[in-house]
């Protein structure tokens, strides 16, 4: 897939060359909605002979729009939704370097500078893309151009509610993480590096891998998760538990850093420096603060015992535990 990152005015060697059937948004997540915009690309590029485009923005359309309510935080940062975008064996990912200037381009200048002079001969978008200086451009006024094909692909629901982004951020960010997952239609995961901590837990017999995320993540709602692992380019996924938070038993909660710390199961090789994969599997309990260390090692003695549970039933183990 070839990437071409563009900041405004397009360069006329930034454009694409050939017909072209080019999906448009901003693709955070890459959820299950946006499996039926990159289904409905698929297709309208086959049955026309077309190769297929994708066209995304950076950072997000409100760190310049809407400051109070800016998003600098992602499901899928950038390097992660172009992976993503890739799998589905796109040709070409124009990246819009979203700016102020970007957000003046009128609606008009939109259409024939980034779609008419790309050569896209199919316009393929959720019912509620907009664009434009104002947001003024909607799929309505696409459907009206003739100089190509529109394909307005309608809201995907599950259990009778629109899947989304934000709705995907919200139950993320309230511990609903197994909802999270199934509109995302895949486990949340996070990359990091495994750096050094404050080696705490060695001394209460849970060692725990400090995870600093590799870009910016949307951490999940502070407390305790079943989990599972990639170290390296190891072929292999190691299950542990996962406390994201600021360890309110050691820390003034006000003052202290959220981190990711991982416990591996039967886990006792160094790996400091090595790139990891943190697989967000169950929600086990809020973070919360013990009178001591003797409550704190009994429960994260059953948190482990109940984490290993659930990840032996994900992973197809004949294995019980009484919860």
């Amino acid at each position: 897939m070839k990437v071409i990152e563009i900041t405004h005015p397009i360069q006329d060697d930034q454009r694409i060359n050939e017909n072209v059937a080019m999906a448009f948004g901003f693709f955070d997540g890459m959820h299950k909605g946006h499996d039926k915009v990159f289904q409905t690309l698929d297709q309208q590029a086959q049955s026309r002979g077309l190769k297929k485009a994708v066209m995304t923005f950076d950072p997000h359309p409100s760190v310049v729009l809407n400051p109070e309510r800016k998003r600098t935080t992602y499901l899928t940062p950038l390097s992660d939704k172009i992976d993503m975008i890739a799998s589905h064996d796109v040709d070409y990912c124009i990246v819009i370097n979203f700016s102020s200037r970007f957000a003046n381009v009128t609606s008009e200048e939109f259409i024939e500078e980034y779609i008419i002079k790309n050569n896209v001969e199919e316009v393929i978008a959720g019912f509620d893309f907009t664009f434009g200086k104002f947001g003024k451009g909607n799929m309505t006024v696409l459907n009206e151009v003739d100089s190509f094909n529109t394909t307005i692909v309608g809201k995907q629901e599950l259990d009778d509610e629109k899947i989304s982004t934000t709705a995907i951020r919200d139950a993320l960010q309230s511990g609903e993480l197994q909802k999270a997952n199934e509109e995302l239609g895949y486990l949340y995961k996070i990359k990091g590096t495994v750096v050094q901590g404050e080696k705490r837990g060695r001394t209460i017999g849970f060692p725990t891998a400090n995870v600093h995320p590799s870009d910016d993540y949307l951490l999940p709602k502070k407390g305790v998760y079943a989990v599972s692992m990639e170290i390296g380019t190891e072929q292999k996924l190691y299950r542990g538990v996962a406390n994201v938070g600021v360890k309110p038993t050691f820390h003034d909660p006000a003052k202290a850093e959220v981190v990711i710390e991982v416990n591996i199961f039967d886990f006792d090789e160094n790996i400091y420096g090595e790139r990891v994969v943190v697989y967000w599997h169950h929600f086990l309990r809020p973070e919360i603060k013990f009178d001591g260390i003797d409550p704190l090692v009994e429960q994260m003695n059953d948190d482990k015992a109940r984490a290993k549970y659930l990840l032996s039933v994900d992973f197809g183990d004949d294995v019980s535990y009484n919860i």
